[in-house]
């Protein structure tokens, strides 16, 4: 992590601060032109729904190329740390991936994370040496128990999965990012451009996303948007936004000025 505006998770430098996923399109062609326009170079994969491991047939990695794109497998569907810790295994046997986005689900309902299950399996697959990306709730208590137990960044939800609801608690992601080591990563939960803005000005380190851009009316536009978003959420952050004030205050200075 580096104010400079790169992004380095494990050691493995990132172009872009945007992770974007690969489910819910209509075709792998649309895929491939919507992780295109949205400027991400790491795509992440269901291991348990997308096909990635059977080259036979038509596949996902035909048309994302793991020689242009960092492929980060994800546990999504597991509801055990046996089942996660297995999927993980799996994805990295078959050579795609040290790295691996770390979902264990509470509920079916609300895909709210189970945080002891997820814990458990960050500290196993931790000392497997796996670069471990967990999926979490916006608990501060949780995000710091993640860290020390060697995950390599935190990623919190901003709302439930593919609820579109946006930042909904902008207070305990900025208690997660100033007791953090490691970067913060928002995912789940953005609805639009705006959304990911915030949580970049915020000083979220990236964001991951899939139903925001794969759900939209127009896919590619929306990938385009939150490319831009996402470029201009940060560049403000790191420029410094002034103060808020209750009162105005002229734009040109007054003082001097002839009576």
């Amino acid at each position: 992590m580096s104010a400079d505006g790169s992004l380095k998770v494990g050691g493995i430098p990132f172009r872009s601060r945007l992770i974007v996923g690969t489910g819910k399109y209509a075709s792998f062609e649309e895929t491939k032109i919507a992780v295109e326009a949205s400027g991400a170079d790491c795509v992440t994969v269901a291991v348990r729904r997308v096909n990635i491991l059977n080259r036979s047939e038509e596949n996902l990695l035909d048309y994302i190329d793991p020689a242009i794109y960092k492929i980060l497998p994800n546990t999504a569907g597991c509801y055990t740390a046996d089942e996660a810790i297995r999927t993980a295994r799996l994805a990295r046997s078959s050579g795609i991936s040290d790295m691996i986005k770390l979902e264990v689900i509470g509920d079916p309902k609300n895909l709210f994370p189970d945080n002891e299950a997820l814990l458990e399996a960050t500290r196993l697959l931790v000392k497997e040496g796996f670069i471990v990306l967990p999926y979490t709730n916006d608990d501060p208590i949780m995000a710091k128990k993640l860290e020390e137990a060697g995950a390599a960044v935190v990623m919190p939800l901003a709302a439930p999965i593919g609820s579109g609801l946006g930042i909904r608690n902008p207070y305990n992601l900025r208690i997660i990012m100033e007791n953090a080591s490691v970067p913060i990563i928002v995912d789940a939960g953005v609805g639009t451009a705006s959304d990911a803005t915030i949580a970049m000005e915020l000083g979220c380190d990236g964001i991951l996303m899939n139903t925001a851009i794969a759900g939209a009316k127009n896919p590619i536009q929306m990938a385009e948007a939150m490319n831009l978003s996402v470029r201009a959420g940060r560049l403000a952050y790191l420029s410094g936004r002034i103060p808020r004030k209750l009162y105005a205050q002229a734009s040109s200075p007054i003082e001097g000025m002839i009576e």
